[in-house]
């Protein structure tokens, strides 16, 4: 029996609810993932519901694999045996292989990435024959916009989202009836087509959607305030049988609007759902009361929210700052300076961040870092995966299992160097087209051509190879027979450039050995190339990103959900950054600026520091700058500094400065 006395009264109420519908109201530093945990356990292990009746569903990768680890260390695996414990999307697959047929695609698809998507939006603007040029990334953007809105093809021009005198509209219009024909012709998904196609298949096919509503007796879905239209419609489609679905999220952490997520949701959730539960977690285990407490007073001011107060035990703690910094220089100096004064106090670097609302605030605070030689990161740049010899590589393990997947065999058809070029591609292109047969079936029929015979044979003989051995010998096989070192060496003139290549395509080798560790009989080609696909942003650093190193992080606010550090400094507490500009001209609703900032002060555990400057340097000038609306009136919950004089010091410490500095001023001129 899995005991629930570790939990407060409003977390154990949360956990022994099972039946009907229940919304958790989970206030930042609640014990969220703790009290979602038991409650599995407490059904897992007390109430004897077996494991494949339940479904959990996080929004990323490490949340489903936080919680896989926490179920497993309360309940042996025999009793967790058949759970589903997965995002959104490997949800989506998962339902995908088994029932995509009806769809009228073969369950064996790809899923393409973003370089993927954009190479045949742009042959789609090709074929579209217009005196206009168009920028491929805005057509793409609309058509993952409409596909997250529920918007097939068909439907775009007859919504609310088509102009018919906006030429991109007209564009997206052409764009994205091509785009999907490619897309089914080639028997691949591309990220947005995951929920797209697992609605459609649910409205179409209502029995398929029976069978998983049946199968999931007992649903639970993280982070709800962040789920948008087309999530809400499966889950719909989820509990059509029964009403045993448990909803966690805060809508006060509701950041998300810009990417679809819908509010409302959460907001409207016993509208949905009659008899609700609701069960607030307002007992907050991270920051002090000084912090917690101007984050209340912050988010009290929204509009679009359920009542709720955060409280903690932690009565004691020191007062959050606000520095006023002379301009964006200063602003990076002084905090520089704070963390290399932590530093001498031994505190350690990878409890520091700063956090900003835009990545343009950035470049000032990586001088100061260097100069002060302080290490650091910035999550965000280039992922790991998107690395060009890691993209080879995976397009070959793709190609290997789904030969029909011609992106990816015309992005390795000539790497290493075969001798083929793009008349010999186009003629078989040309082939393709004619035959209406898939490329890598036109090129197999090749007999005088010696590289495409070599490259036939590499990938016929590696789909044997993978199903014969496992995961790890099989890749350092193919990268050995590939040549691949030598083709880095030779790719580029640089050494060191051409070493730290090669040391990613061997990091990408261990991450296929962990892989391979973790997951054991499931660690197959199939899985691996889906786990690298749908690797998200927290997934994606690189291999090694577990290990925790000593060095300041740098992210935006976005980016800092769910986070937390020792101390926290949020710069840019002004007007036209937080809130942003854009929301201010745009008149635009400001609760989700209020939200980002409440976000940011809960990253806080022991002290926090925002930061403003009286005048920033732009379009050539300086312009005064003023605080945020979400403090200018809450002076009495923070300590106001000055940094541009003797604000930050005492009396005494003013006093000794200008003792010592007149003193060796004197020196210097005996």
């Amino acid at each position: 029996m899995i005991s629930l006395n570790g939990l407060n009264p409003e977390q154990r109420k949360a956990a022994e609810t099972v039946e009907g519908p229940v919304l958790i109201l989970a206030g930042a530093g609640s014990g969220k993932t703790r009290t979602v945990t038991y409650r599995i356990a407490h059904m897992l292990d007390n109430l004897r519901i077996p494991g494949k009746q339940i479904l959990a569903v996080s929004f990323t990768n490490k949340a489903a694999t936080e919680m896989k680890e926490r179920v497993s260390h309360l309940v042996d695996s025999r009793m967790r045996k058949g759970i589903t414990l997965s995002t959104f999307h490997s949800l989506g697959i998962r339902i995908l292989r088994e029932d995509i047929h009806h769809l009228g695609y073969n369950n064996l698809f790809t899923i393409y990435d973003q370089a993927d998507q954009m190479s045949i939006v742009r042959e789609g603007l090709k074929s579209y024959r217009s005196n206009k040029s168009y920028d491929r990334s805005i057509i793409m953007s609309k058509i993952g916009l409409l596909k997250n809105q529920g918007v097939s093809a068909d439907e775009f021009p007859k919504s609310k989202y088509y102009d018919p005198e906006n030429n991109y509209d007209g564009a997206t219009e052409y764009v994205y009836h091509y785009y999907q024909e490619k897309l089914q012709f080639y028997n691949a998904l591309d990220f947005d087509d995951i929920l797209f196609l697992v609605v459609k298949l649910f409205n179409q096919f209502p029995e398929v959607a029976k069978k998983y509503s049946e199968r999931f007796k007992y649903i639970m879905i993280d982070e709800y305030q962040d789920t948008n239209s087309l999530q809400f419609s499966l889950i719909q489609a989820l509990t059509s049988t029964h009403q045993n679905i448990c909803v966690v999220g805060d809508d006060d952490q509701a950041i998300y609007g810009f990417r679809g997520a819908d509010i409302s949701n959460i907001l409207n959730f016993e509208k949905q759902y009659s008899d609700t539960v609701v069960i607030k977690l307002e007992e907050n285990y991270r920051s002090t009361f000084p912090i917690l407490d101007l984050a209340n007073q912050v988010i009290k001011e929204s509009t679009q929210r359920k009542e709720k107060t955060m409280r903690t035990a932690q009565m004691e703690g020191t007062l959050p700052q606000l520095w006023a910094a002379g301009d964006s220089d200063h602003e990076a100096a002084i905090v520089v300076e704070e963390i290399i004064k932590l530093q001498s106090h031994e505190v350690a670097l990878s409890e520091i961040a700063i956090l900003y609302r835009s990545n343009t605030q950035v470049p000032p605070f990586e001088d100061q870092l260097r100069i002060g030689q302080v290490p650091y990161k910035i999550i965000g740049g280039q992922k790991f995966y998107e690395k060009k010899e890691i993209k080879d590589i995976i397009a070959y393990l793709t190609l290997i299992q789904n030969p029909r997947d011609e992106l990816a065999l015309r992005r390795i058809l000539n790497v290493p160097n075969r001798g083929i070029g793009s008349v010999t591609l186009n003629k078989n292109l040309e082939k393709a087209l004619e035959q209406k047969r898939h490329l890598f079936q036109v090129i197999c029929d090749e007999e005088e051509h010696e590289g495409i015979k070599s490259f036939v044979q590499i990938i016929r003989k590696f789909q044997r190879v993978f199903n014969e051995q496992s995961l790890l010998p099989s890749i350092t096989q193919l990268v050995d027979e590939l040549n691949y070192y030598d083709f880095i060496e030779k790719s580029y003139d640089q050494p060191k450039l051409a070493v730290r290549k090669k040391d990613d395509v061997k990091n990408f080798i261990l991450a296929a050995d962990r892989f391979q560790d973790r997951y054991q009989e499931d660690a197959t080609l199939k899985n691996f190339v889906e786990r690298l696909l749908l690797a998200d942003a927290h997934d994606s650093q690189g291999p090694g990103d577990g290990f925790k190193k000593n060095e300041v992080t740098l992210m935006t606010l976005h980016a800092s959900k769910g986070l937390e550090f020792d101390h926290i400094f949020l710069i840019g507490m002004e007007e036209e950054i937080l809130p942003h500009k854009k929301t201010i001209i745009d008149n635009s609703d400001i609760n989700e600026e209020r939200r980002l900032c409440y976000v940011g002060i809960t990253r806080a555990r022991k002290k926090l520091i925002m930061t403003y400057a009286k005048e920033r340097k732009m379009y050539g000038k300086m312009i005064p700058r003023f605080k945020s609306r979400f403090v200018i009136e809450l002076p009495h919950l923070y300590k106001e500094l000055d940094r541009t004089n003797f604000g930050d010091m005492s009396e005494d410490e003013v006093t000794d400065f200008k003792k010592n500095f007149f003193g060796s001023l004197m020196d210097s001129l005996k």
